[in-house]
């Protein structure tokens, strides 16, 4: 067993809020970013299965904001995303750790 790695890209919809007068709102979607998210006890032969079975917990979509996943991948038990690291490196705990999901 390993745990598996979901990295996810934010967009944000400008475009939303922003009507033209004429009644149409032009769509301006920008990256804002994303999301580490881990999922434990992952069988290494079942990948897939696990990213499909996670998809509705990480995945949304509506006018304003979309996540997406753009990748994932199986890591050590002991992995720690760039942002954990950085908070051990800068304040000596993690106060913010990657979103846990189950299966």
């Amino acid at each position: 067993m390993a745990k598996l790695l979901i990295i996810t890209q934010v967009y944000e919809n400008y475009g939303a809020h922003d009507w033209d007068g004429r009644g149409e709102c032009p769509q301006y979607w920008k990256a804002k970013g994303g999301c580490d998210y881990i999922v434990k006890n992952v069988d290494v032969n079942r990948v897939d299965e696990a990213v499909k079975s996670v998809w509705n917990q990480v995945e949304c979509a509506n006018e304003h904001y979309r996540e997406t996943i753009i990748a994932s991948s199986v890591v050590a038990d002991d992995y720690l995303t760039e942002f954990e690291q950085s908070q051990l490196e800068y304040e000596g705990v993690i106060r913010f750790p990657a979103k846990e999901l189950t299966v």
